[in-house]
């Protein structure tokens, strides 16, 4: 496949290292929350305009938006979770949770899913605002979530260098998946869903086959640091990765071969950690958001 690397522009006015992006409802439209506890909303037409959406009182590591209702959901580091509606700027309802850090947020038909630093996952239900299950399988953090629609399952990477597989029927443990030697900080399904994909702090890839119990596949040196997030790159059979070591990955999903590199060495990438990446599908944008404060958008095919 020939790639055509082009970076586009950066969106600037953080405080802080952008740590989530999240989609909007239109396909132009994205959030980012960083350090700072600000909320943006940016179009991607006009990268000089963020519209500030919400002041939080701490630090943000994750961000949800609901389709269904133009609402986003923001996880407020030791506060707990907020309901708000982006067009006018205003908490819709929220849900204080204890002083901990949470580090990833998904939604599956009417529940919501908070990982922490405790170790927990709570399961929400996204109507009432409140707890439906407190899913809890290690003392570690739970750094990563994905959710599996067709076998309706749920994947969370721990601090313990485990993933855990659990049942959204029963919300039972299914599987655990060893071989990871460091935290696993992201995690991914394939689009067909057959084919789960981790990244870990031990800088390494790994796949596993979904309908042979979450056999391991392939393993792959990755990155030099953290691999700290990585995204589906909409219908294709390719994903990207985005590591401490300042770098992208663009990746076949079968196989894990290595078919490109952005960095700043051959294009003009971040020269801090990338913490978090977003697929504007539509347009084929690729979004990277990093500790130097700013957001990076890439045109890549």
């Amino acid at each position: 496949m020939t790639f055509r690397i082009e970076k586009i522009d950066s969106f600037t006015g953080h405080r802080d290292c952008v740590y989530t992006l999240s989609k909007a409802q239109k396909e132009n439209v994205f959030y980012s929350a960083a350090g700072d506890g600000m909320v943006v909303e940016w179009n991607a037409d006009t990268p000089d305009l963020g519209r500030p959406i919400v002041q939080a009182r701490n630090s943000i590591y994750t961000l949800l938006f609901d389709d269904e209702k133009n609402e986003l959901w923001v996880a407020n580091n030791f506060e707990g979770i907020h309901l708000i509606d982006p067009a006018d700027k205003k908490e819709l309802k929220s849900l204080k949770i204890g002083k901990t850090t949470f580090f990833d947020l998904k939604s599956h038909g009417g529940a919501l899913f908070l990982g922490d630093k405790e170790g927990v996952i709570h399961v929400i239900d996204k109507e009432t605002l409140s707890f439906k299950k407190h899913l809890k399988a290690s003392d570690r953090s739970v750094r990563t979530l994905a959710v599996n629609r067709s076998r309706n399952e749920l994947a969370a990477g721990y601090s313990d260098h485990k993933i855990r597989i659990f049942d959204l029927d029963t919300y039972e443990l299914k599987y655990t998946l060893s071989g990871h030697n460091n935290s696993v900080f992201t995690l991914a399904y394939s689009q067909d869903e057959k084919i789960l994909i981790s990244g870990s702090r031990d800088a390494h890839l790994k796949s596993w086959y979904a309908e042979t119990d979450y056999d391991e596949v392939n393993d792959v040196a990755a990155h030099l640091f953290t691999i700290n997030d990585m995204v589906m790159l909409g219908d294709t059979d390719l994903f990207a990765t985005c590591s401490m070591d300042k770098s992208i990955k663009i990746w076949d999903t079968y196989s894990l071969r290595l078919l490109k590199v952005i960095d700043r060495a051959r294009h003009p990438g971040h020269g801090t950690s990338i913490n978090k990446l977003l697929w504007l599908k539509d347009s084929k944008k690729l979004l990277a958001a990093s500790d130097d404060r700013t957001i990076s958008m890439w045109n890549i095919f």
